[in-house]
């Protein structure tokens, strides 16, 4: 093979994984964009279905939550709060090499009226884990935040 055709075939090859990247990429800002419209809206089996079916959830000091059928449990009572609202901001998705599972960070803001009727408003930054299903969907397999420190760099702002 002539080095120029192999040369060619090579910058096939990288922009054409460049290409799967930045699909990927913006499949997961799209699900991600559907899923917080779901959360806000509080429609629990659109929310739900954003969740792979053995995905899992980690709360912060509480314990894990597995499965579709308990995560639909902790969502609906998380629903359920007095004035629960929750909304996040995801930074730019970092895909596999093998274009099947990705990450996100975001920072997140939760809501909800106490037995005072106080607003108590909590501050995070989570990770969540994407995975690429059979049928082409991002869906989240596996969730998990924390308070967000009072002071400190964001994310982006950390060198990788």
């Amino acid at each position: 093979m002539p080095k120029q055709l192999a040369l060619l075939l090579c910058l096939c090859v990288v922009a054409s994984s460049a290409s799967a990247q930045s699909g990927a990429a913006a499949s997961i800002r799209k699900a991600d964009k559907e899923w917080l419209g779901a959360v806000a809206a509080k429609d629990l089996e659109r929310t739900v279905s954003f969740w792979t079916d053995d995905a899992v959830i980690q709360p912060p000091g509480q314990p894990a939550v597995v499965g579709k059928d308990a995560i639909r449990q902790y969502v609906a009572g998380a629903f359920g709060l007095p004035g629960f609202a929750l909304s996040w901001v995801s930074e730019e998705p970092v895909i596999s090499k093998s274009g099947d599972m990705a990450y996100t960070l975001a920072t997140n803001k939760f809501t909800y009226r106490d037995s005072q009727d106080k607003v108590v408003t909590a501050l995070g930054r989570g990770v969540v884990v994407w995975r690429r299903g059979a049928d082409g969907r991002w869906r989240c397999a596996v969730d998990t935040w924390n308070g967000r420190p009072e002071t400190g760099p964001a994310a982006s702002d950390v060198q990788k």
